[in-house]
């Protein structure tokens, strides 16, 4: 274990010496100066854990010395000596920047106690800073460098200062809780709690327990007062995970609350105040929900101060790739192995995927490539399955290898599922961007299911399924293709 060294700066060499001493004899490594410009230099060449310097100096004097450490070396802590122990040193002391200071005539364990002291605050503020260091680091990961990322990361910028509640929506997977923690970080309330709850996993009973507290005896097993998470979260923020989850009856209580700043615990007639910023999320459609009276229009309103879209990984280009280097270093660390790389045909396969699980399903996918990982690259055999056999959507005229090239019925079914997703499986929006009725529409998906073997997507909640009769339309090529004047195929390109 490495020893703590200590800079004594006395122009009386005794007091050095037994200053050098007192120290040794508690485990440090001492060296002295007699004078301030040798000092600043030895400061200016070496790293040491404190400065013990006398206060009274004929050239320079300590409040001095302890200003140029100070800008030369801002993470060190001074302790000043001095004989006078005046409300005026103190106030000197403190201005000077010195972290404490020693009366004269100084006792041996009284020194060792200020300067233990001095040391584990250094390095308590260095672990800080490492903190907060990987804690942007990991802020700048969740925002990637692809447009729809530093769109994000503009707007969680823009809004961190205020109080303003934030909604985030997305697909599941894609980050949310990290986006929310990235606005707590950037408020004004960062020092203080993030308090999470994701409200589908909590039971229905207890979910207003969890929320708001509850008072001793309200219900069977309440056998203590317990503090909510609202009031768990004062000073801080508060994020409320899958709201859209939320049961009907407790929705108004949560609006009460939102509305008015205070909460009531079950069981309890007294209102308390809390001071939280809210920040919830949802994969839902929270329109559609109000729509559909599953969610309450007012509280929509409350909670949807700021929107935040955090967008699926499919759409954001090269943060693939990054993210799936910062999960590398990651699990690699964790299991032990030296730093592996992707190859480049792994690469490739990673670009081509749609994710559907999106960054949870890629985090997974990576922890699996480096535990099947031999060497010291991840390749496509160290892929799961699916990634393994995976062929893109596209379809690629151009491509060089066989295996590529598809059939034009795979070609249309490709098109045709791919409409479909686009238009959230609404099969009468799908029909009409493809231009074909819904009879046909159907007949194609039925079809397809049946050549893979599953069940085909069943029609959307208050969708007609019947469609009078009329001629079947077959879909025109993807935008963009050439197509045979005679036969009407879609050509290469």
């Amino acid at each position: 274990m490495k020893k703590t060294e200590v800079l004594v700066v006395d122009d009386e060499r005794d007091t050095c010496e037994l200053l050098e001493m007192a120290l040794a004899r508690q485990g440090m490594q001492v060296t002295t100066c007699t004078n301030a410009a040798d000092a600043l230099e030895k400061i200016a060449s070496r790293d040491f854990d404190v400065v013990l310097t006398d206060l009274s100096m004929p050239e320079t004097s300590g409040l001095e010395i302890c200003e140029r450490v100070i800008a030369l070396r801002p993470d060190v802590p001074v302790v000043l000596i001095t004989g006078h122990a005046t409300l005026e040193t103190a106030m000197g002391a403190i201005r000077a920047g010195a972290y404490d200071f020693v009366t004269k005539p100084i006792e041996s364990k009284t020194l060792g106690v200020v300067v233990s002291r001095a040391v584990q605050h250094r390095r308590l503020r260095e672990q800080i800073k490492m903190l907060r260091a990987a804690r942007d680091a990991n802020q700048s990961l969740i925002v990637g460098g692809s447009p729809a990322m530093r769109k994000v990361a503009d707007l969680i910028d823009r809004v961190g200062d205020s109080d303003a509640s934030v909604l985030i929506h997305g697909e599941t997977g894609t980050g949310k809780e990290l986006v929310a923690r990235a606005v707590h970080n950037k408020s004004k309330r960062r020092e203080g709690p993030f308090v999470a709850i994701n409200c589908a996993a909590v039971p229905h009973s207890l979910l207003e327990s969890e929320l708001f507290g509850h008072a001793r005896g309200a219900f069977t097993d309440a056998k203590a007062t317990r503090m909510g998470l609202f009031q768990q979260a004062n000073g801080g923020t508060l994020f409320l995970d899958e709201i859209g989850e939320l049961p009907i009856d407790v929705q108004p209580k949560l609006l009460r609350a939102l509305q008015e700043r205070k909460v009531r615990p079950v069981g309890d007639n007294r209102e308390i105040p809390y001071d939280a910023r809210i920040v919830a999320a949802t994969n839902r459609d929270l329109e559609n929900e109000v729509r559909e009276k599953r969610f309450r229009e007012d509280l929509y309103y409350r909670i949807n101060v700021v929107k935040v879209e955090v967008p699926p990984l499919r759409s954001r280009g090269s943060d693939t790739l990054h993210l799936a280097h910062h999960f590398l270093k990651q699990f690699a660390e964790r299991s032990g192995k030296p730093t592996l790389e992707l190859s480049e045909r792994a690469a490739e396969r990673l670009m081509a995927y749609e994710w559907p699980g999106n960054v949870r399903e890629l985090e997974n996918c990576i922890e699996h490539a480096v535990a099947l990982a031999r060497f010291d690259q991840v390749t496509v055999e160290d892929l799961p399955e699916k990634l393994r056999g995976y062929l893109a959507g596209s379809f690629v005229a151009t491509a060089n290898d066989p295996t590529e090239i598809v059939t034009m019925e795979e070609l249309e079914k490709r098109y045709l599922l791919r409409v479909f997703k686009l238009v959230g499986n609404n099969k009468s929006r799908a029909a009409e961007v493809l231009g074909i009725d819904r009879r046909t529409m159907y007949r194609k998906l039925e079809r397809y299911a049946a050549l893979d073997g599953t069940e085909a997507p069943s029609a959307e909640a208050g969708e007609r399924t019947s469609e009078p009769p009329g001629p079947p339309v077959e879909p025109g090529p993807p935008d963009g293709a050439a197509v045979d004047d005679v036969s009407g195929a879609a050509l290469p390109s």
